[in-house]
C-alpha cells in the first residue's frame, strides 16, 4: 500500500515539475489538478503527509531556481498562486517531525479538542457540518452553500465561482476600505506581508483583486467582510478558541448567531494544510 502511494506521489511530482518548467508547455487545467492531488494527499493527514509536503517543497525550490536562471522578474497571478501553494506545503514539511511522538500526540489532542468545541457550538445552534472540498476555494464554497440555504442566491449559483466574483467586485469598488488591512498582494500570509514598507500601491491592489477572482488562493477576513457587505448578511464563523463564534456584519454591529445568517466553521487542525472552512447547515429533524 505504501509503495503504491510513493509511486503515485512520484508520478504526480514529475508532472508538476514538468508543468513548472519553461518547456514543453502543459495545459493549465492538468497542472492545477496535479498540484491539487498532492495537496489532497497532505490534507488526508496520514502517513504520507510529510512525503507529499516534502515533494511540494522540492518543487518550489526547483521552480525558484528555474526563475532565477531564466532571469524572470514578473509572474502572472496563477504562477504566484502555485508558489503560494508550494510554500504552504513547504512550511508544513518543515514543521512536520514524523519521529516526534510528543508533537504528534499534541497535534492529535488539539485536533480532538477543536472538533469537540465546534461540535458543541453547532449543537447549541441546531447546526450540522456540511464538509467542503479542502482546497483553496473552501471559504467561497462554504459561503456560497450558505447563501443558497438562505435563498440569497439560486442553487444553480451555489459555487465558489459566484462568491469569488462577488468578493472581487466588491473589493475592487471599495479599495479605500480594504487596502489598509491587506498587507501584501498575496494576502496576510503571503510574501511581503511582514515588510514595513507601507501600503500596497493601487496597481498591487488590482493584482490582489485579480487573484481573488481568478485563482484558487485561500480567502480570509477581508473576503468574509466583503461578502457580508455585498450580500448584506451577517456571517458567523464558529471556531476553536475565544471567541468561539466571530460575527462579521455588514453594519459592524453584533448579531445574535441564532438569527438567520451565513454560518461557517473555521478549522486549524482538522485538515493537514491547517486553515479550512466548512458550511454549517440547519440540522434536519429526524
Amino acid at each position: 500500500m505504501a509503495g503504491n502511494k510513493r509511486a503515485k506521489l512520484k508520478k504526480s511530482a514529475a508532472g508538476i515539475v514538468q508543468s513548472l518548467s519553461p518547456s514543453p508547455p502543459v495545459p493549465e487545467p492538468e497542472d492545477d489538478g496535479l498540484i491539487d492531488d498532492l495537496l489532497a494527499q497532505i490534507d488526508q493527514n496520514n502517513g504520507s503527509s510529510s512525503e507529499a509536503a516534502a515533494v511540494m517543497n522540492s518543487i518550489e525550490l526547483r521552480h525558484a531556481q528555474e526563475i532565477a536562471d531564466a532571469g524572470v522578474k514578473k509572474k502572472d497571478p496563477r504562477s504566484r498562486h502555485r508558489e503560494r501553494q508550494a510554500k504552504k506545503a513547504s512550511a508544513l514539511a518543515a514543521s512536520y517531525e514524523p519521529n516526534d511522538q510528543e508533537a504528534d500526540a499534541r497535534f492529535e489532542r488539539e485536533k480532538a479538542e477543536e472538533a469537540a468545541a465546534i461540535k458543541t457550538a453547532c449543537e447549541d445552534l441546531g447546526l450540522e457540518m456540511w464538509e467542503v472540498q479542502p482546497d483553496g476555494h473552501c471559504l467561497y464554497a462554504a459561503i456560497a452553500d450558505q447563501l443558497a440555504c438562505l435563498s440569497l442566491i439560486p442553487p444553480s449559483k451555489a459555487n465558489y465561482q459566484t462568491t469569488r466574483e462577488t468578493a472581487a467586485d466588491y473589493l475592487s469598488r471599495h479599495q479605500d476600505d480594504f487596502l489598509p488591512f491587506i498587507p501584501s498582494v498575496n494576502g496576510e500570509d503571503g510574501q511581503g506581508a511582514t515588510d514595513s514598507t507601507g501600503l500596497m500601491t493601487p496597481d498591487q491592489y488590482k493584482i490582489y483583486c485579480s487573484i481573488v477572482r481568478n485563482t484558487g488562493a485561500w480567502g480570509g477576513e477581508p473576503e468574509i467582510m466583503a461578502l457580508s457587505k455585498a450580500y448584506n448578511v451577517p456571517i458567523h464563523v464558529v471556531q476553536w478558541g475565544s471567541p468561539s463564534i466571530v460575527c462579521h456584519s455588514p453594519t459592524g454591529d453584533y448579531v445574535d448567531p441564532k438569527l438567520p445568517s451565513v454560518k461557517i466553521s473555521y478549522h486549524r487542525r482538522m485538515y493537514g494544510l491547517g486553515e479550512h472552512y466548512n458550511s454549517l447547515r440547519p440540522k434536519l429533524i429526524e
